[in-house]
C-alpha cells in the first residue's frame, strides 16, 4: 500500500505529464534558460487558504531550486491582494510549475473555505463536519487535506481503514445482523 506522501508524487507527476508532456514549447522556445524571475500567489477572493504544502511539493519536484518563500500557511482566513507566498529561481520553472500549483491550491482552497463555512453554522453544535470517500480520483488525499484544514475531520480514507457496513453491505449479506455477525 502507497503512503499519503507516496499518493501525492504520483499524483504531480500524472499533473506534469498532462500539463508540460514533453516540455513546454512556448516558455522554452521564448525563454532563456538562465533567465531568473519572482513570481507572488496573489489571493484573488475571500476565504480558508490551502495547498501551500503541496506547492512547495510541486515546485520541489519539478526543480528543487526554486525558493518559495511562505508569508501566509495553510487554514489562515485570506482576503484579496494577501500574498500568500512568493517563488523564486528560473522563469522557465517557474511558468511550467504555475498551473499544476494553481489547479492544486484553487481546488484545495476552495473545498477548505466551504468546510469552513459548514463548520461555522455548526458552532455550539455536538456535530463536526466530516468528509467522505467520493472525492475526485486522484485528488483523495488533497480534497481530505482541504477538508481538515477547513476545520473538518477526515472520516477513513479508503476501504482498507474501517468497516462500515452500508446498506448494500447488508441486502448482499442478507439482512443487518448477518452482515454486523460476519463483520
Amino acid at each position: 500500500m502507497k503512503t499519503k506522501d507516496q499518493l501525492i508524487d504520483d499524483l504531480l507527476t500524472l499533473a506534469f505529464a498532462e500539463d508540460v508532456g514533453d516540455g513546454d514549447h512556448t516558455t522554452l522556445s521564448t525563454i532563456p534558460a538562465d533567465e531568473r524571475g519572482v513570481q507572488r500567489l496573489i489571493v484573488k477572493e475571500e476565504g480558508i487558504l490551502a495547498g501551500v504544502e503541496i506547492a512547495r511539493k510541486v515546485f520541489e519536484k519539478f526543480d528543487p531550486e526554486l525558493k518559495m518563500t511562505v508569508y501566509i500557511e495553510d487554514g489562515a482566513r485570506v482576503k484579496p491582494g494577501d500574498i500568500a507566498f512568493e517563488v523564486e529561481g528560473t522563469v522557465r520553472s517557474l511558468l511550467q510549475t504555475e498551473r499544476v500549483m494553481l489547479n492544486i491550491m484553487q481546488r484545495m482552497s476552495g473545498i477548505a473555505t466551504q468546510t469552513a463555512r459548514y463548520q461555522e453554522r455548526l458552532e455550539g453544535l455536538k456535530t463536526k463536519v466530516l468528509d467522505t470517500r467520493k472525492t475526485t480520483p486522484g485528488m483523495r488525499m488533497l480534497e481530505k487535506e482541504a477538508v481538515r484544514i477547513g476545520g473538518g475531520c477526515n472520516h477513513r480514507i479508503g476501504l482498507f481503514d474501517m468497516i462500515l457496513i452500508k446498506d448494500n453491505h447488508v441486502d448482499f449479506a442478507g439482512g443487518i445482523k448477518q452482515a454486523v455477525n460476519a463483520a
